[in-house]
């Protein structure tokens, strides 16, 4: 049976959340609307990480009582590890733009505005950047507006930067030093030709790109099944549009 792209980018961002790095996941947030980001969590958990997850829209159980408040409240007490960002539009140096389009921003097109992004930008350790277009008109040389900055000047305090970049095209490594991405991995069927030819800023290339690991047979099985009864209930749309109808 053929992987869908939905499992694709759910392994994907599962291998990032396992991946070394100098801050472990833990404790991993998730907010509204992002189904995707929720299964690779609970999939890298699966897989055998020691992962809490929390979402912010879940419909049963919700551990934030309080709402974004209490995630906030969380995040600046340095008690999550994880949180996932994306934006209208992205640049070559992890800026994320949630306002607006056009100078001055928004004079194109009006978005819903940055809520907590800047404030988990900085105070959440590792961020992992998805958004599944991947086009010039989202991957752009600049963004229009700052909603949540890739990099801060020296001296300014943040706990860590963009970890990754997931589309529906490829994963682009960030590396915060020198705030630039690299290509890291291509999904089947694209090439670094369409990869170039699709994304708006410059971005480092190595030699050799390995194609975007898909997920395994017990990956798979898990996601249909323990994982999207695990979800469901906050995410009945997506589990029926990727995982098909429930058995009778």
């Amino acid at each position: 049976m053929t992987v869908s792209r939905e499992e694709l980018l759910i392994a994907a961002i599962a291998d990032l959340i396992a991946a070394p790095n100098p801050h472990p996941v833990r404790h991993a947030a998730v907010g509204a609307a992002s189904p995707i980001p929720a299964h690779a969590v609970m999939l890298a958990r699966h897989r055998g990480l020691d992962v809490r997850l929390s979402l912010l829209q879940q419909r049963v159980g919700n551990p934030f009582t309080e709402g974004a408040r209490e995630l906030f409240d969380l995040a600046g007490q340095g008690r999550i590890d994880l949180f996932f960002l994306g934006g209208a539009q992205i640049d070559g140096q992890a800026n994320i733009n949630l306002v607006g389009t056009g100078t001055p921003a928004g004079s194109s097109a009006r978005l819903p505005g940055n809520f907590g992004s800047a404030f988990m930008a900085f105070t959440v350790p590792r961020v992992i950047l998805f958004r599944e277009e991947h086009s010039p008109r989202v991957l752009v040389p600049k963004v229009d507006y700052v909603s949540a900055p890739g990099v801060s000047a020296a001296g300014v305090y943040r706990r860590g930067s963009p970890q990754a970049l997931v589309t529906g095209r490829c994963v682009f490594a960030f590396d915060a030093v020198r705030a630039r991405f690299t290509l890291a991995s291509l999904h089947p069927g694209e090439t670094r030709e369409s990869i170039r030819e699709n994304t708006g800023f410059d971005y480092d290339e190595p030699t050799h790109v390995p194609e975007t690991r898909g997920p395994s047979e017990d990956d798979r099985a898990a996601l249909a099944g323990p994982i999207r009864a695990a979800l469901e209930d906050t995410y009945p749309q997506f589990c029926a549009r990727v995982f098909g109808a429930r058995a009778a």
